[in-house]
């Protein structure tokens, strides 16, 4: 096991190496206005100047060592337009908690609610729970995310009597962005639950179980539901960090000071060095999401071989 992690963790490390060292080109290739917040009424010497202080006129090669240099000291440079001078770390701490808040408990609100009605449905198929479901899990999937967010702040706002804007000191004010950043979790859930369970209800230990007369109550929640939710388990992580690192545009929607409407911000203002570092902690939450996704699916589910290379999982 501890090989197998270790093999994950190496290919998972590889991974964000070649994203940063990407995104580290990209932004390079942005206009050098992002640089500079009075970019117009600086003389040519004078930011050719500054550039070679930031150190980019180095060969990129050079830039890049630094860069890494910097990323392994904690430093992810200073604003260059949306708080000029201020740390990029220091702002985004100041960021970061809201959107933990919200994301933890967006995150909460769709296990609590997608697991049941996935389990629901795979119980009913084809009745009336199932049916529910399934427009649900249509309309979440296709329709536009953006349609039905700006329709559930336009007539939530109004059924709760509440302003469309967050309040932080208002938990009713939460509701709203929470609830819309569930919406696509529990769709998700709802949906990949009924599949395995599905599947699972027809093999044949399932059919054996019941012909020996077992409860049905207790073959699904003992037999189909806990294996059935194994191959999600990899998913849980990920979608966490993922609703953790807060939705972009939600955010915006309901002007909330997280790290969702920062990107949005500093991406107006064409803040080069917030863009790059902000893009960056997005890859990693990503990256760290589908490792740490891996590694529990493998402490959870014994069924999982570490010894053969040849077995795929």
């Amino acid at each position: 096991m501890l090989k197998y992690i270790l093999k994950r963790v190496a290919a998972a490390v590889l991974t964000l190496i070649i994203i940063l060292s990407v995104v580290f080109i990209l932004v390079r290739q942005m206009p050098i206005e992002g640089y500079f917040d009075n970019f117009d009424k600086l003389d040519k010497a004078v930011i050719d100047a500054r550039l070679q202080q930031m150190g980019l006129r180095d060969p990129i090669f050079t830039q890049m060592k630094n860069f890494f240099g910097a990323l392994l000291r904690g430093d992810l440079g200073t604003s260059a337009r949306y708080s000029v001078g201020a740390s990029i770390s220091d702002i985004i701490v100041k960021k970061a908690p809201i959107s933990i808040r919200m994301g933890v408990l967006s995150m909460a609100l769709s296990l609590g609610l997608g697991i049941p009605l996935g389990g629901a449905m795979a119980r009913s198929k084809s009745k009336l729970w199932d049916k529910f479901g399934t427009v649900f899990i249509v309309l979440v999937n296709a329709v536009p995310a953006a349609v039905y967010y700006i329709f559930l702040q336009a007539y939530g706002s109004n059924a709760l009597g509440i302003s469309m804007l967050f309040e932080e000191s208002n938990p009713v004010s939460w509701i709203l962005p929470v609830f819309s950043m569930s919406l696509g979790s529990i769709a998700y859930y709802a949906m990949w639950l009924r599949r395995y369970m599905l599947d699972e209800m027809n093999k044949d230990y399932v059919k054996l179980a019941r012909a020996k007369g077992v409860k049905n109550s207790t073959v699904t929640m003992q037999h189909v539901f806990r294996n059935a939710f194994v191959p999600m388990i990899q998913y849980i992580p990920s979608t966490l960090l993922f609703t953790i690192s807060g939705s972009i545009y939600i955010e915006s929607l309901y002007s909330i000071p997280g790290m969702g409407g920062l990107l949005v911000d500093v991406i107006s203002r064409q803040d080069n060095p917030m863009v790059q570092a902000l893009v960056m902690i997005y890859s990693c939450i990503g990256i760290i999401g589908m490792l740490l996704g891996d590694v529990l699916m493998v402490l959870i589910d014994p069924r999982i071989s570490f010894a053969r290379k040849a077995e795929v999982r």
